[in-house]
């Protein structure tokens, strides 16, 4: 009778995830890119690497938005071993169907300026935010990322997207810092005539001390790009200016001083991956005493939210002083949250976080299409009840 009862339940539990996915705008299959294993374009175990592509349809056929997914990095072998068994490492380890919601929906509710565009979602598989390229294998692991990002795009282009009308690059957490660093490249590879532009999702990774005023994230991306060979590929107009330590391109600030590309910043000015792991990652705070203000901005002290409160003030200072061309835009909304773009529920939603009463598909696709130019840079917490809804749980592994 249990085992009868169980399956029932189980079977609705089935019935209800793939009304969701249909709601959300469907399951999408995978493509393994089988010919760039012979040009070393691979994941960390050797495996091809891999996409999910839902072609376009009606006007937006000749429209074209390449999503690459996050996950972290990986900044030494020990840690590199440690994904290289799991889809973070490994293509054969990847779900063979992924539900596209949020930005990348095929709903035209939910996602009326992209619903009808060829979408893709590129699977991250290197550990570097596709910057790496090493040419020997270290303890039978392949640093291969940027060589990855080429060959998927030289996939893309020869189906179609070299005749693009429109065309976005974006990306979700370290997959948003690689919309970043590849924008420009990206522009360069298709026609003049297509309208480019990139969009980082909670991809804006600060420079700052951590709250015992060491240089942690400093540190770690600075073993990031040592280990994958990373500094080669990172923007040359960033590191011929960074040449006593280029690795720092690395933080978005000192690379879109130069961009040339119109870019549009989603992130929350509380990200709950940089609050965890630059301001205060475990390794600067020994006593714990940051464990519950980090789960909770509601459990903080009155002291650590002043400190919190002076990193939000570092990241605006960060983006701002970046540079603020009118062809940027931004959606900074004060949520205790990372990654808002890929959810229904933080996209488009009823409950979707708001800033001036705009919502993050609103924000993007006004910049977009140029409807309005789009700044907007929320209040301080806690200042905007829309954020009650936001997943406060980050796609990054801690470091």
């Amino acid at each position: 009778m249990l085992g009868a009862r169980l399956g029932q339940w189980l079977s609705l539990l089935v019935c209800c995830l793939l009304i969701l996915l249909k709601a959300e705008g469907g399951s999408v299959g995978i493509t393994y890119l089988q010919n760039a294993v012979a040009k070393g374009a691979v994941c960390l175990d050797g495996s091809p690497p891999a996409y999910h592509f839902d072609p376009g349809s009606g006007a937006g056929v000749n429209n074209w938005l390449v999503h690459m997914e996050g996950g972290g990095w990986c900044e030494d072998v020990e840690r590199c071993l440690s994904r290289r068994n799991t889809d973070l490492g490994s293509s054969e380890q990847m779900v063979k169907q992924f539900g596209f919601s949020g930005l990348l929906s095929s709903q035209q509710k939910s996602n009326p300026d992209f619903y009808n565009w060829n979408r893709i979602k590129v699977r991250y598989c290197d550990g570097s935010s596709f910057t790496g390229d090493v040419e020997a294998p270290v303890n039978n692991l392949f640093f291969r990322g940027n060589r990855i990002w080429e060959a998927i795009i030289e996939d893309l282009l020869a189906k179609g997207m070299r005749n693009a009308k429109n065309a976005i690059l974006s990306g979700c957490s370290a997959g948003g810092l690689a919309s970043i660093l590849h924008c420009d490249r990206f522009r360069a590879l298709l026609p003049a005539a297509t309208k480019v532009k990139c969009i980082s999702d909670a991809g804006f990774f600060i420079h700052a001390k951590d709250v015992s005023g060491g240089q942690h994230i400093e540190n770690f991306y600075s073993q990031v790009a040592k280990l994958h060979g990373s500094v080669k590929n990172l923007p040359a107009s960033c590191t011929s200016r960074m040449s006593m330590k280029p690795e720092l391109c690395f933080f978005p600030q000192y690379v879109v001083q130069t961009m040339q590309t119109p870019i549009f910043f989603i992130n929350a000015a509380y990200d709950s991956w940089q609050i965890k792991n630059i301001l205060a990652p475990t390794a600067a705070d020994s006593g714990k005493a940051w464990k519950s203000c980090k789960l909770d901005l509601k459990k903080c002290t009155p002291g650590q939210l002043k400190i919190i409160q002076d990193f939000r003030a570092q990241f605006l200072s960060a983006l701002t002083g970046a540079g603020n061309s009118s062809s940027r835009g931004m959606f900074i909304d004060s949520c205790y949250a990372h990654c808002q773009a890929g959810k229904q529920i933080t996209w488009s939603s009823n409950n979707s976080p708001a800033v001036g009463n705009t919502k993050i598909a609103k924000a993007v696709g006004d910049w977009y299409y140029e409807r309005s130019p789009v700044q907007k840079i929320d209040c301080p917490y806690p200042c905007n009840p829309t954020c009650q809804n936001t997943d406060s749980e980050s796609q990054l592994p801690d470091i």
